[in-house]
């Protein structure tokens, strides 16, 4: 996917580094790359704390963990006082890009201990990853989000400045752990095109909520995929009610894509806001 230009050409982003130093003094935390299995097993305890398995078992098993590091992915964790209490991994990828093969980053997991969600930890682990990125020579960062998750979709979309493109229903079919077991595993993708003019503006604090009514009073083709508030409350409370939203979200979705809008922000009110772009 090429990068968005809505923001303009691509430009110098300030300085990667100080973006993450910022981001680790906010979140108390410092971000920490793992390279040997003994660094890795932090990680790997992260996973399967935020990730349990139904059946005990590991996320991922260190020995793979290993391997793939060392073939050129990616693995760190979020320390404070000394102990890991967020993790991010990801693997070494490619992607078509004007008819020829094009590295990226493919984050595939990131996430914070329950006890210390919604302190930036996330931003910290991210900022890593793409400070990371920079050093071997890597301009794309790729991963996905369940497109119901409001608050994700805010995080990637007004606070790092990704694009979003492409959807799988039911991605990686059905998955055991703590959080996905039981719902289909539908995921949009986002594409962090570093060194872009709406990452810049994302970490000059200068993306944010859209209003669709402005919006289309400016003569913009826009609509709007609307999110519940929060599915895991809704999910726990009535799992009729959250496959009910899964499955208006991914119709709603699939139909919006074909006929040629992508995702450009997220509403005021907390939906997707999507305009057509042929």
């Amino acid at each position: 996917m090429p990068p968005d230009t809505r923001y303009g050409d691509l430009v110098t982003a300030r300085p990667a580094d100080d973006d993450l130093r910022r981001a680790e003094q906010r979140a108390q935390v410092q971000v920490r790359l793992l390279i040997e299995p003994s660094e890795l097993a932090d990680a790997q305890w992260v996973f399967d704390q935020v990730w349990p398995s139904g059946d005990g078992s590991t996320q991922l098993p260190r020995n793979l963990m290993r391997a793939l590091v060392h073939a050129g992915g990616y693995c760190s964790a979020a320390y404070r006082d000394g102990q890991p209490i967020g993790a991010a991994f990801g693997v070494a990828g490619r992607h078509l890009q004007g008819g020829h093969w094009h590295e990226h980053l493919h984050s595939h997991m990131a996430g914070a201990l329950e006890p210390y969600r919604n302190q930036h930890i996330g931003t910290a682990l991210k900022l890593h990853q793409r400070v990371w990125a920079h050093d071997v020579g890597i301009d794309t960062i790729v991963w996905t989000f369940d497109p119901l998750v409001r608050r994700n979709a805010r995080f990637n979309l007004i606070k790092l400045g990704v694009d979003v493109d492409g959807f799988e229903p039911n991605f990686y079919g059905e998955m055991d752990d703590g959080i996905n077991s039981g719902d289909a595993t539908d995921r949009l993708f986002a594409w962090w095109h570093l060194g872009s003019a709406r990452i810049a503006a994302a970490m000059a604090g200068e993306l944010s909520d859209l209003d669709v009514h402005e919006l289309v009073a400016a003569g913009r083709d826009v609509r709007e995929v609307e999110l519940p508030e929060d599915i895991v409350a809704v999910r726990a409370a009535d799992p009729a009610a959250g496959l009910q939203w899964r499955l208006k979200v991914r119709k709603d979705l699939q139909a919006a894509f074909a006929d040629g809008y992508r995702i450009i922000g997220v509403a005021d009110h907390g939906g997707y806001v999507l305009e057509r772009t042929s």
